[in-house]
């Protein structure tokens, strides 16, 4: 399994070095990462720093000596292999960890599977797909999701109770 880890975002002058934009916690995480590839993992990019800039790293990809080579790798996205990130911390979780998960509620009634997770500015939310029904979106908290199981890959939803 491979995570998005950040993209390229064009060529950075006429010698061929790129711009780098890291999606990642600590953005320069992204330097350490290896190996970087594309989505598919068909293609690997070697990365050395040689300068920042603004919200973003400047790099020398090799293989790369020409703005139209770095221009052809504008909106590359780049991606890691989940061995080479960090271990997570306990109640910590990669979001591509958690889609895919089976959704129960509280007394082990199937409900679906994590579909998504989104922070639209108040917090976490967990999409469950409901077979048949429409999404749900449960707020990614200790209360409503009171279990992440990743060994038993499931997720505990406390649904509200109805009045």
């Amino acid at each position: 399994m491979r995570f998005c880890v950040g993209a390229f975002a064009g060529a950075h002058g006429v010698r061929g070095l790129v711009k780098l934009k890291s999606f990642t916690g600590e953005p320069d995480a992204i330097l350490r990462y290896r190996p970087l590839t594309d989505e598919v993992g068909g293609r690997e990019f070697q990365v050395t720093l040689v300068s920042t800039a603004k919200d973003c790293f400047v790099v020398k990809v090799d293989g790369v000596t020409t703005r139209e080579g770095a221009e052809a790798l504008a909106s590359v996205r780049v991606y890691a292999p989940r061995a080479a990130l960090p271990a997570t911390e306990e109640d910590e979780f990669y979001h591509a960890d958690l889609i895919g998960l089976a959704a129960e509620t509280t007394d082990g009634a199937p409900l679906g599977q994590v579909a998504g997770l989104y922070d639209f500015g108040a917090g976490d939310v967990l999409e469950i797909a409901v077979p048949g029904g429409k999404p749900l979106l449960v707020p990614f908290t200790r209360a409503a999701v009171p279990q992440v199981d990743m060994a038993g890959k499931r997720v505990v939803i406390d649904l509200p109770v109805e009045a």
